[in-house]
């Protein structure tokens, strides 16, 4: 990557970071203003979930509209700005790209969509007291969503192939297509479960994007690194009013979208298999889940854990929110960045 390519991801970066900083004291105000704050569920299933965060309620949610909002600006302007520059620096801004960035783009959006819908009813608490949608609904719909990026894999890039680290690349057949559903709704879910403390999910993607924004560009997709770096960009602006105590939560909104787009990152790199070692600790938030169900189903109701996923565990046994959040970021940076490595490694053997 020459200096001009560097100079133009940082500029969308900075662009993407004081865009979004500049209009989220408005953006909060219109939150607060209209009263769409989340509410804390209390079923009676999460006793101690509902006991740690009763004080947290009515904060606003929706905050993902900060960075898909952020993105789809950025998106349109660099578009419109290489219209009326045929070429140079500003034009080379553009970041749509029909073979790196349709897929991601429309998949974020179409996720966010269906996100901020479900905030919409969460905010908009029912008698009965449900909260947004079930988790088997929304895990039917990630899988909908991502049974639409595995058409467009399959059917319209005829990509079939998975790249299995330091052996090579390997055609698959429609086997890829489960694959793919697989690998997005997983990662989409483990993101949605890791929004749970001021911070958490915002810190741990920013780790991961940036890893991936790393690998683009060493792949030579540089318009997929462009929207990598507006992510990062309007991830790190959020996340500056998104610390303890929280301004805004991301909710679904963000969650679902950034999840959905992590994952369809993954399989447009080729490295899905490295996913799990990128975002390590979006596995654990989802693997603490899993064991706390299977250990009340085959243990007579007994829990693991305190309470899951794995980070109210912590808050449970007293540990602050801001030390859990800080170390799920370290773990976080340094498995993002060994990825990284074994990646470029993978590359040049």
């Amino acid at each position: 990557m020459n200096l001009s390519a560097t100079i133009q991801l940082f500029t969308l970066v900075v662009v993407a970071s004081l865009l979004a900083l500049a209009v989220t004291p408005a953006f909060t105000a219109f939150l607060y203003r209209h009263r769409l704050g989340k509410q804390i569920r209390d079923t009676g299933d999460t006793p101690v979930f509902t006991a740690l965060h009763a004080k947290k309620a009515g904060t606003p949610t929706m905050g993902g509209i900060l960075i898909w909002g952020t993105m789809l600006v950025c998106l349109v302007g660099f578009w419109l700005l290489a219209k009326v520059v045929p070429f140079g620096f500003f034009h080379d801004l553009n970041f749509w790209s029909r073979s790196e960035t349709y897929l991601p783009i429309g998949m974020f959006l179409l996720a966010a969509l269906v996100g901020l819908i479900d905030d919409f009813f969460t905010v908009r608490k029912s008698s009965k007291n449900e909260v947004g949608l079930r988790g088997r609904h929304r895990l039917l719909i990630y899988m909908i969503i991502a049974a639409i990026g595995a058409w467009w894999f399959v059917a319209k890039l005829d990509w079939t192939t998975l790249h299995i680290p330091f052996y090579g690349n390997f055609d698959i057949g429609w086997w890829y297509f489960p694959l793919f559903i697989f690998i997005v709704t997983a990662t989409s879910h483990s993101v949605n479960l890791s929004d749970g403390l001021d911070g958490l999910a915002g810190g741990l993607l920013l780790a991961a994007f940036t890893a991936y924004a790393g690998i683009a560009v060493f792949q030579g997709k540089m318009e997929l690194a462009g929207f990598i770096a507006v992510v990062i960009g309007a991830l790190a602006a959020f996340l500056w009013f998104n610390i303890s105590p929280a301004r805004f939560w991301m909710g679904d909104t963000g969650a679902m979208g950034l999840g959905v787009t992590l994952g369809v990152i993954a399989m447009l790199t080729n490295t899905a298999l490295l996913l799990p070692i990128i975002g390590f600790m979006f596995v654990i938030e989802s693997g603490s889940v899993i064991l706390q169900r299977l250990s009340k189903k085959l243990r007579g109701g007994k829990k693991l854990f305190l309470s899951s996923p794995i980070h109210h565990h912590f808050e449970a046994k007293g540990w602050p929110e801001t030390k859990i959040v800080m170390r799920f970021w370290i773990i976080s940076a340094m498995t993002a960045l060994v990825g990284l490595i074994f990646v470029l490694v993978d590359k040049l053997k």
